[in-house]
């Protein structure tokens, strides 16, 4: 009975080792897998949606054949939401305003701006008026506000919102005092010109190239509302990447998906660029959003 309680004592502690053996596989099996690594990018949804599922569709298969990796593209219900996730671990890299970008590095320790299009560097909002009012400048503005509504683009929005309300108040206008009501928030640049379009504010304020690109489409009237100022220049749209994305892809990754970003040229990626608005993407860096920083600090957007 002794000698047949040593074999089941024996017998267990096979089966024990059996059981860690296949932990260990399954551990390893689990450690192996880089192939079913997923790189998740995202972008404020500064316009049109369906605008937007075709710009990062093409963007992540692009991504995809260039790094070896399966891209996904994850969408966002607005500005705030993107930062979240970014902040979170639900995105590696993301296309960022200048103000989301710098709220999300501030939150992200480590991430890094690695890259804009070439007119980030100077970008300017435009602000836009109904045809029949008295405004050309924003004297005209300050002494008609008290009679006026005026909607931005989304609170998070550099173009949109941060810029232009800094630019207003430079020039002596309070948004959330001088105006007939407080500002509206249309959520996007898009959303703004279709309002003063339409009539339901008299004045808005939005991104160059979303307005532009409106214009020429022929998708305004420009028999109800024109341009009547536009901003100095300020960096603002750029790529950021992820503080986590060399430990978990392997060193050097986040230098690839740069170099992937600067290598998109007209000749072979026309209609990926023509969906960012863009000619080429250029380095960038962290320091260059310092001046976004500290306007938004100035204006209690940060704190």
């Amino acid at each position: 009975m002794l000698f047949k309680g040593k074999t089941g004592t024996l017998a267990s502690s096979r089966g024990s080792l059996k059981w860690a053996a296949a932990l260990v596989l399954i551990g390893a099996l689990a450690c192996s897998g880089n192939e079913t690594l997923v790189l998740r990018v995202g972008g404020i949804p500064d316009q049109d949606v369906t605008r937007l599922a075709r710009r990062y569709q093409e963007f992540a298969d692009y991504m995809s054949a260039r790094l070896g990796v399966e891209v996904e593209y994850v969408p966002s219900v607005d500005y705030a939401a993107v930062v979240t996730a970014f902040t979170q671990g639900g995105l590696d890299l993301a296309y960022f305003g200048g103000l989301t970008g710098v709220q999300a590095r501030l939150r992200e320790p480590g991430s890094m701006a690695i890259a804009q299009r070439e007119r980030d560097a100077k970008f300017h909002s435009k602000f836009i008026v109904r045809v029949d009012l008295p405004v050309n400048s924003l004297a005209d503005l300050e002494n008609h506000a008290g009679g006026l509504t005026l909607t931005f683009g989304s609170e998070s929005s550099t173009s949109g919102h941060l810029m232009p309300r800094h630019f207003l108040v430079q020039a002596g206008v309070e948004p959330d005092v001088d105006f007939k009501s407080l500002p509206n928030f249309s959520g996007s640049h898009d959303l703004t010109w279709r309002l003063v379009e339409s009539g339901a504010f008299d004045v808005g304020a939005l991104n160059e190239a979303v307005w532009q690109r409106a214009v020429d489409a022929g998708r305004v009237d420009l028999a109800k509302v024109r341009v009547f100022y536009t901003t100095p220049e300020y960096f603002d749209y750029h790529w950021t990447v992820a503080g986590h994305v060399d430990q978990e892809f392997g060193d050097g990754f986040s230098r690839r998906i740069q170099r992937a970003l600067l290598e998109l040229d007209t000749q072979d990626h026309a209609e990926i660029l023509q969906l960012f608005n863009a000619e080429q993407f250029i380095e960038t860096n962290n320091q260059n959003y310092s001046d976004i920083e500290e306007i938004a600090r100035a204006s209690g957007i940060i704190r």
